[in-house]
Order: structure tokens, then sequence, then C-alpha cells
């Protein structure tokens, strides 16, 4: 009988085991940061911002790789909460850079160590090796 044939095994998939480690991943976010009330794309951004402040909105979204129409709803909340602004952007009138305010700044040294440890317990069963290669094959895949 022809391989072809066969039905797939789909709990061994790539997509299937990306999915389900992706969930795991965000379980275990959701459950460290369950007291500031951050998804982890919200925390993604702000991750970005404090690294560099001020970013056009249209840049942010491409470094996060998340869609115009997403970013803006994710910008959107993140001003609700008081962590950023949106300014005008000095060199083009129809754009807006991303500002992080004094609360947004002052939850980088709160909020680092908290994703240091769900990255952490993410990755517990893996060596140091397996990760760096992980790392390294999840980049050519995303690209």
């Amino acid at each position: 009988m022809a391989k072809e044939n066969l039905p797939m095994d789909i709990e061994k998939t790539v997509g299937f085991l990306l999915a389900k480690a992706y969930q795991r991943a965000c379980l275990i976010f959701k459950e460290q940061f369950e007291e500031h009330d951050l998804t982890p794309q919200q925390f993604g951004l702000l991750g970005f911002l404090w690294r560099e402040d001020g970013l056009s909105q249209a840049l942010l979204s491409a470094k996060s790789q998340i869609d115009r129409t997403t970013m803006g709803g994710l910008i959107d909340r993140l001003q609700k909460e008081g962590l950023v602004v949106r300014k005008t952007d000095p060199d083009d009138r129809r754009a807006y850079r991303i500002c992080l305010t004094e609360k947004g700044k002052a939850l980088q040294p709160v909020l680092t160590p908290i994703a240091q440890r769900a990255q952490e317990m993410f990755i517990a069963k893996l060596e140091p090796q397996e990760v760096e290669t992980l790392k390294s094959l999840l980049e050519k895949i995303r690209t």
C-alpha cells in the first residue's frame, strides 16, 4: 500500500506540534502574567518599545510581524491602559510614533523577570544546545 494513501498521523506533524507548543507557551505566559492583565502580544510590543521607544506604528508592525489592523487594536489597548501614547511623526504627519508613558517604562524591570521565568518554565525540559538548535530551526521556518 502506498504511503500517501495512509491517514496522516496528525499528532506527529510539525504544524500540530508547533501549535501545541505555542498553546503551552501562551498558557505559561498567562499564568505568570495573570496579575498584570497583558497578552503575550502586548508584552511583545512593550518589549520592542523598551529596546527602542518611539517606533512608528508601521515599523512596530513589521518588527513584530503583526498585521496593521491587529496592531492598531493592540496599541489601542496599551494606550487605554496608560502604557503608551501615539504621537504624530514629525517626519510624516500621516504616521504615528508609539511612545512609552512613564507607567509603561516603569513596567520593564517588573515584567522582564516574569517573562524570563515563563521562558525558563517553557524550555525547562531542553538542554542549552537543544534550545539553540530549536531557535535556529524556528528562524529558518519563519522566514
